[in-house]
């Protein structure tokens, strides 16, 4: 059986202090929402809901705004990273190609029941659009490492790679 990995925050004093700088920093500036998240994601790696609510709650502005934010641009991720950050192009070029097919190969051997984390921290994985290298479709990433013409059979290869 799969399950998707949830992991506890787990955020330290000093990321706590190194926040809290950077909000007295930003306390009266307008629109300060999006450089503290920004900034946070650099401190934390993600954006858990206890650090967008100590943003919100220092910021004076609704939770609901912050989320907004953070959901809405892809440069946030709500989600911690892994060691090794998987990113499997499911592009229209990529999954006529059969990157949905790999995608769930990846799945299964890390057992996740979608994009997430294992709990062992090891190996995230994450569904992504279009990296802009479609003549080599069906393509992956590993840290930025591109692979291309990926097969279902290649991805217990590319996993070895990085035990």
């Amino acid at each position: 059986m799969t399950k998707k990995s949830v992991v506890p925050f787990n955020g330290t004093k000093e990321q706590e202090a190194k926040l809290y700088e950077v909000l007295e920093s930003l306390k009266n500036v307008r629109g300060a929402v999006m450089p503290a998240l920004q900034q946070a994601q650099d401190i934390y790696g993600y954006l858990p809901i206890e650090v967008q609510k100590m943003i919100a709650d220092y910021l004076g502005v609704p939770l609901a705004e912050v989320y907004g934010i953070a959901t809405f641009y892809a440069q946030f991720s709500l989600t911690p990273s892994g060691k090794y950050k998987i990113g499997v192009c499911l592009g229209t070029a990529c999954y006529v190609k059969g990157s949905g097919d790999v995608f769930e190969k990846f799945q299964k051997i890390l057992g996740l029941d979608g994009p997430g984390l294992t709990d062992d921290g090891k190996f995230s994985l994450e569904a992504t659009r279009c990296i802009g290298c479609c003549g080599l479709a069906p393509v992956l990433t590993v840290n930025g490492e591109v692979y291309g013409k990926v097969t279902v059979d290649q991805v217990e290869g590319i996993l070895a790679k990085y035990e």
